[in-house]
């Protein structure tokens, strides 16, 4: 009987170690193809052998191919017994393109690191198995933190047909966002503002309130340069359409404004922002308001998978007595702002015992502010990804 050879502590550390690098450099990758890969999940890959880089990509939707596919072509015949290095489970179905473990098996690829199984439930494992079955060594885990949370928007809209909804919003020491209600307050320092920036950019869509719009008069658009697939939609919950015409939002919309109301499409106010460039979508009530669920399912049927909350304390706390609110990051600023400002959200006693706790939270600094991350629901419906060795 032929006995397995054991492998020493020291060289499974080694390559644990070579793996997580690799990993590393394939997540980097990934990070290229945001605002880019959306709706498909973001994704990076690298081929490897004798140590050496010998193929690298990252899925662009507009360029169809998958990373690894991107990846293979750019090897060709040297991903022969290579390992590929990939940030999420290679697909295995037909869609806009054909399986990408197709492509890896008849490459001749060795072995696969993945980071996480994918969330959709077509592939959900598939891949995996399909690639054990004609005979590649599979590993999943190395990296799966960071790339779940790359991913944890598409996660969000595959398993609930709506975007990750994350609550961004600037606070003093004592948890106040404004000097007074409808009052502009430059809280955040430049640091900050930079990562908001990066946030945007991440973002298929930023939503506001009307309060907002009517204080800051704002942009809300996507600052960093970087390039986008899509334009970063702004949405204006506004009940009553009071949007000014001559505002900064629609002044600058380029197809890129959606202004959800109770007032009726061919109101006089309704056809003047059309006319200006606004998209204007007419709702039904709910309770005398527009209803929050609705307006985020509509942005998950435009295959919008993310969008960023900058609103103020009404709009805060609607959000959250909706039930909308997956996820927070908050930027406190070191100041004490005292006694008459305004909170992050006004939500009755009934909601706020209702909220659950914030979990798995992160502390980042961004002198000479913090920001606190944190999480409400679990995006991956409690059962993540598993791993295999």
């Amino acid at each position: 009987m032929r006995k397995r050879m054991s492998i020493p502590s020291s060289t499974k550390a080694k390559a644990a170690a070579a793996d997580e690098a690799w990993m590393a450099r394939a997540l980097d990758l990934a990070r290229q193809g945001q605002a880019l890969a959306h709706p498909n999940p973001t994704v990076g890959a690298v081929l490897v052998k004798h140590g050496e880089a010998i193929g690298e990509g990252f899925h662009e939707y507009d360029g169809r191919d998958h990373a690894e596919i991107v990846a293979l072509k750019r090897a060709a015949q040297k991903a022969r017994g290579a390992t590929l290095y990939v940030t999420l489970e290679p697909c295995c179905h037909v869609g806009r393109t054909g399986p990408c473990t197709k492509a890896i098996i008849a490459a001749r690829v060795e072995r696969v690191v993945a980071a996480m199984q994918d969330p959709n439930p077509v592939v959900a494992g598939g891949g995996f198995r399909e690639l054990r079955k004609a005979g590649i060594e599979v590993a999943v885990g190395a990296g799966e933190i960071p790339a779940m949370r790359l991913n944890e928007d598409f996660a969000c809209w595959m398993r609930t047909g709506r975007p990750l909804v994350t609550l961004k919003s600037a606070l003093t020491l004592d948890g106040q966002i404004a000097m007074r209600a409808g009052e502009p307050t430059l809280i955040s320092g430049e640091a900050s503002r930079k990562e908001v920036q990066r946030l945007r950019h991440a973002s298929d869509a930023v939503l506001t309130g009307i309060g907002t719009v009517l204080a800051d008069d704002p942009w809300l658009t996507d600052r960093t340069g970087l390039p986008r697939r899509r334009r970063l939609l702004r949405v204006v919950v506004d009940s009553w359409l009071r949007t000014p015409v001559h505002s900064k939002l629609v002044e600058s919309a380029q197809g890129d404004l959606a202004i959800f109301t109770l007032q009726p499409p061919e109101s006089a106010k309704a056809r003047a922002l059309r006319r200006a460039g606004a998209e204007v979508v007419s709702v039904r009530p709910r309770d005398g308001r527009i209803g929050l669920r609705e307006v985020v399912r509509e942005l998950g049927r435009r295959q919008l998978l993310s969008v960023l909350l900058e609103a103020g304390a009404e709009l805060n706390g609607a959000a959250f007595e909706a039930g909308i609110v997956d996820k927070m990051i908050l930027f406190y600023a070191p100041r004490i702002m005292g006694t008459g400002g305004a909170p992050v959200a006004r939500i009755s006693t009934r909601t706020s015992s209702r909220l659950p706790a914030l979990k798995n939270i992160s502390l980042n600094a961004y002198p000479p502010d913090f920001a606190i991350e944190g999480y409400l629901h679990d995006v991956y419906g409690n059962h993540g990804t598993r791993r295999h060795n």
